[in-house]
């Protein structure tokens, strides 16, 4: 079967170097692309040429290729020669997972895959820790910034569900211990720290470890998605990126334009 593969990986590649000389490239379909170009499928960058040539050539041959079901060949050799390779691509793509015999870029699809569900079990989680921040905090600015950010975090959610539909995953979260630790930390500065400008350098402090694991996480999530060639999640990672650094920078102006200073000058418990 390997043999067969790689007959037909050669025939195609001449077949390719030809066309790609007369013929313009024509854009794939996203979600059709993704199928052909599936890491179990299509492991060395020859072939990943060769499939994406193929796609493009079903698509911009779909009507011959519909008016000659029974007989593809008179609508292009190559589409024949697709459906023999694409055959044999699955039984040895099947056969390899069976072995545990995966390409490296299914690990990494599978580890971006988890941070994601991380990232969105830890939003998710925040809807909620957000309001109790709200109640405890005093400064006007403060409840106003995390009221904000509060609604930003809701579309943040929904973003991440885009997201996961973008790369053909069923949006799910994963418990994050980090986020929940963190929130269980917001909420312990709130229990021991008394009412006022106080509690609120300790909302602001626990936010910005909040914020900046968020930044770091969805650095990396950037970074993964333009490995992977996912660009279009890789624009929505961003968006939300850089609404997390200017969060950030919007508690440290809060944090150091009054209520640091104010919470110096207010009275120790005795």
């Amino acid at each position: 079967m390997e043999g067969d593969t790689s007959s037909l990986l050669e025939e195609g590649s001449r077949e390719v170097a030809i066309r790609k000389n007369v013929k313009r490239q024509v854009s794939p379909d996203k979600l059709h692309q993704r199928l052909l170009l599936s890491p179990a499928v299509a492991g060395s960058s020859q072939e990943r040429e060769l499939l994406l040539f193929f796609n493009q050539t079903l698509l911009s041959h779909s009507k011959i290729y519909t008016n000659n079901k029974e007989n593809p060949v008179k609508a292009d050799p190559l589409i024949s020669l697709y459906f023999e390779f694409r055959k044999n691509s699955e039984i040895m793509a099947e056969k390899k997972v069976k072995q545990g015999d995966v390409s490296p870029e299914t690990g990494f699809r599978k580890l971006f895959v988890d941070e994601l569900k991380d990232i969105y079990w830890a939003e998710k989680a925040l809807t909620k820790a957000i309001p109790k921040m709200v109640k405890q905090a005093s400064n006007n600015e403060l409840i106003a910034a995390l009221e904000d950010h509060l609604a930003v975090t809701q579309t943040q959610v929904e973003r991440l569900e885009q997201v996961f539909e973008m790369i053909g995953e069923k949006a799910s979260g994963k418990k994050c211990e980090a986020m929940e630790g963190l929130i269980a930390e917001a909420e312990d500065i709130m229990k021991e720290t008394e009412e006022g400008v106080v509690r609120d350098a300790g909302i602001i402090s626990a936010t910005q470890k909040v914020e900046h694991y968020e930044i770091a996480s969805y650095g990396t999530l950037v970074a993964f998605a333009n490995a992977l060639g996912e660009s279009d999640a890789a624009e929505l990672l961003e968006e939300t990126l850089n609404e997390e650094k200017e969060a950030d920078q919007t508690l440290t102006d809060i944090a150091m334009s009054s209520v640091n200073l104010d919470a110096i000058n207010q009275p120790g418990e005795e």
